[in-house]
């Protein structure tokens, strides 16, 4: 089993002023002592006032590096592109400065984009200091979806990113070609941390905690990991 640690508030403002002290501490912490901090960050309307309030803070933002948890195989400029969605959150005002590190590349697929992908990740700093992880209804987290077609390389390889082509359903919707970090890749990190909210999500993770198939619940993986420390935040 992975460390576990459970925060749950009372709402999400509380979340967020809590969520958004300790990624301060972190970053501040990594920069102090290894020179550099390294942030993977996750899209979501959970992390989003979090990164809003990162990007006003007077860092030492060019010794930061963030770099995506996973994306939809889709140029930046669309709308449904993390990477668009981390741009207009967290890399604003002081965060600008930040040096980023995206999935999508110019590859015509998630697979053949792979290996550049991979070089980019290999240059960052390891253990992670935190990475960011949300959870969907189906038990996903990262774009590590449930019986996806590539989800068991991504579950054993000791590479840090994998593509994925999830099976299409109201949670992937009709974008299933994924670039995602690895549990290889979530185990390098000094902290993970698990956002959720919801009564529904709430029951999804008790589910995926209590044991079962990993091929169901990919967010089981995580769980089950023995050398990954992660604090659970959830708000109604």
């Amino acid at each position: 089993m992975a460390t576990l640690v459970e925060k749950f508030f009372d709402n999400k403002d509380a979340l967020t002023k809590e969520l958004s002290a300790t990624l301060e501490q972190s970053l501040r912490d990594g920069i102090k002592n290894d020179g550099r901090a390294v942030l993977m960050v996750s899209g979501g309307s959970s992390p989003a006032p979090a990164y809003k309030h990162l990007s006003t803070l007077d860092l030492d933002w060019q010794h930061v590096d963030v770099a995506m948890v996973d994306e939809r195989w889709v140029d930046s400029s669309h709308e449904k592109s993390n990477e668009a969605f981390i741009k207009s959150t967290l890399l604003q005002n002081h965060g600008s400065a930040a040096n980023f590190i995206t999935m999508k590349n110019t590859a015509a697929t998630a697979q053949q984009g792979t290996q550049e992908c991979e070089t980019a990740y290999s240059e960052l700093k390891i253990p992670y200091d935190v990475t960011i992880l949300g959870m969907g209804p189906d038990g996903h987290t990262a774009s590590l979806f449930p019986n996806a077609n590539g989800l068991k390389h991504g579950l054993t390889t000791t590479q840090s990113v994998c593509a994925i082509n999830a099976i299409e359903s109201e949670v992937t919707g009709s974008i299933t070609e994924r670039m995602t970090l690895t549990l290889n890749a979530i185990a390098q990190s000094k902290v993970v941390k698990l956002l959720i909210s919801g009564e529904e999500k709430l029951a999804v993770y008790k589910q995926a905690k209590a044991g079962g198939d990993v091929n169901d619940m990919p967010l089981r993986a995580v769980l089950n990991h023995p050398s990954i420390n992660i604090e659970v935040y959830w708000a109604p």
